[in-house]
């Protein structure tokens, strides 16, 4: 999020004309941001970096449409840095301000002179470590950012610790990139002032959205989305001329639609929720305004061409037959969960949840476990308000290769289904949070395997949002007569034990069922740690399912030998 903050302040430069690079360098936890816009004034350079309401862009003329519009962006890292620093280039002299936590440590008085430096902004911090621990940088997640930021910004080049990111056909190029296989058609790429759209079709199930405001990722989606939705289905049915249900229209796309309005309001401070009603004070709703570009852009598109339209229509027509296959199924298996909402015992449900309007609903969390015993200890355990426990009651069906029956078929992919209410799509996800709790052994291994399996195979979108997690779960406990330390590796463990000589007792943990519900509401509270399940690059879904979960290959039994760890069991408890 910090990163974030400060890239958005150059990106809102880039849109207004001013820059066209952007250098971000990481080294550990030292974080380096240099842009080529005009450069913050080097008489505002202090107030702008620690004093609310400083920035231009409270004026709504200055940014109208940019995306650090709350004007406290690099305020709030300069708050939450140990080290912070800005240094602004304008007209060939410089100023630069250091920070600590906020507080300035040195700042200069006087311009001095930086004769040949191109005007700009360069910000470099260092996050908190009192504030956030130990954290590091995810590649993935930066490259992942960076490459919305050039898609959305066609022109931009963004580099990364000397990697380019650079797209010149925005949306149409992320879609090329996010595929998952092949499209059934060429991408359709419609744009204009204030909006651009790119969707197509591919064997997938459920629907697969990304979508912008401003330039940013709403990864929640928000009021854009929604009208996106409604327009594509309407503008259809209205091109064909047939009532086609809307969810079969919707069936296996993958699209991206960004739209830029004035004074933009979010859901949060991470802007990942568009909640802003119209597009601008004196502007059409947002709605009206999705519903008529899409209806005038995509029924032109479909009349220029026609094979496109006649392979959609096809892909349509299939998507009611199989749901119309699976409607029998879906009867039977939604009469199994209604009798066994009120006596389920799989599911021991949190009382806030994401589609509420609740402060805490983004903390809402399912852990699913396995067996009684790791179900009974979280349920006990656990924060009532938003955490909320399904269990399994064994291994789950490997459902790769399956069609999405088994869903309906198997009770217990129902009841999940049901449980986290994503059937049509995660627009009503229950739970911000989806936590597989399973034992650190083969065993449990697999478990996670063949539920991350489950939700590749039928509801990619939970992934690619960034809700699924693996919860870590301490192996080691050391301690003495006044000191406790949960351990999740052998390097932690060494370390407590340095910390409790002389005599350390040292626990190894085997389960999550020979955890006790008090210590393990050490592992699910504030100090909870959870590895994101995340698809890597390189590989399509269906190629990477194949490869791990389908038939037995040369390559898979070289890549099992070539990852082999054998790991020798320790003793319960040790004494030193």
């Amino acid at each position: 999020i910090l990163l974030k903050e400060v890239i958005d302040n150059s990106i809102d430069e880039f849109v207004m004309g001013n820059g066209r690079v952007i250098e971000v360098n990481i080294d550990g936890t030292h974080v380096a941001v240099r842009d080529y816009g005009r450069g913050i004034p080097l008489g505002k350079l202090k107030d702008c970096a620690s004093k609310i309401n400083t920035g231009a862009k409270y004026d709504s003329e200055a940014f109208k449409k940019s995306v650090g519009l709350n004007g406290v962006g690099i305020k709030a890292v300069n708050a939450l840095s140990s080290e912070f620093e800005v240094q602004a280039y304008r007209e060939g002299v410089t100023r630069s301000v250091t920070f600590s936590q906020g507080e300035v440590l040195s700042e200069d008085k006087k311009d001095k002179s930086a004769k040949g430096a191109e005007n700009g902004t360069a910000l470099r911090f260092i996050p908190d470590p009192e504030i956030f621990g130990v954290i590091r940088f995810r590649d993935d997640y930066v490259e992942d950012m960076l490459w919305n930021y050039a898609y959305l910004n066609r022109g931009l080049t963004i580099l990364y610790n000397g990697k380019k990111f650079k797209s010149e056909h925005g949306l149409k190029d992320l879609l090329n990139n996010k595929l998952d296989g092949e499209p059934m058609y060429p991408i359709i790429h419609l744009s204009d002032t204030d909006i651009e759209v790119a969707f197509t079709h591919n064997d997938s199930y459920g629907e697969d959205y990304y979508s912008f405001v401003n330039g940013q990722h709403t990864t929640m989606g928000g009021t854009h989305l929604a009208a996106f939705r409604e327009a594509l289905a309407k503008t259809i049915k209205d091109f064909f001329k047939k009532d086609f249900d809307a969810v079969d229209i919707r069936t296996s796309i993958c699209a991206a639609v960004a739209i830029k309005i004035e004074e933009p309001v979010f859901e949060s401070q991470t802007k990942t929720k568009l909640g802003s009603q119209e597009m601008g004070p004196k502007g059409p709703t947002v709605r009206t305004f999705l519903i008529n570009y899409i209806k005038q852009a995509l029924d032109n598109y479909l009349h220029r061409n026609p094979e496109t339209a006649d392979i959609l229509v096809k892909k349509i027509q299939e998507s009611e037959r199989n749901r119309k296959e699976l409607k029998g199924i879906q009867k039977l298996a939604k009469d199994r969960a209604r009798k066994n909402k009120v006596h389920n015992k799989k599911l021991r449900d949190c009382r806030v949840h994401l589609g509420t309007k609740k402060d805490r609903r983004l903390e809402s969390t399912l852990f699913i476990t396995e067996g009684d015993s790791a179900s009974g200890s979280i349920t006990k355990a656990r924060d009532v308000n938003t955490q909320a426990v399904f269990s399994l009651k064994g291994k789950p069906l490997n459902s790769f290769g399956l069609t999405k029956k088994v869903v309906y078929e198997n009770e217990e992919f129902n009841l999940l289904q049901d449980a986290l209410n994503i059937e049509n799509g995660l627009e009503d996800l229950r739970y911000n949070n989806v936590v597989i709790a399973t034992d650190a052994d083969v065993d449990g291994m697999h478990i996670r395997l063949l539920l991350i399996t489950f939700f590749l195979q039928f509801f990619p979108e939970l992934i690619k949002q960034g809700h699924l997690h693996i919860l870590q779960t301490p192996l080691f406990r050391v301690r003495n007569k006044k000191i406790t330390r949960y351990c999740y590796s052998n390097e932690e463990r060494l370390a407590a034990m340095e910390e409790c000589k002389p005599k350390p007792e040292i626990t190894r943990f085997k389960g999550l069922g020979e955890i006790s519900p008090d210590e393990f509401g050490h592992f699910i509270g504030k100090n909870i740690r959870l590895d994101p399940v995340i698809i890597g690059k390189g590989m399509t879904i269906k190629d990477m399912l194949t490869f791990y979960m389908g038939k037995n290959t040369p390559e898979r039994q070289t890549f099992i030998i070539e990852n082999l760890k054998i790991e020798k069991d320790a003793p319960e408890t040790i004494s030193a």
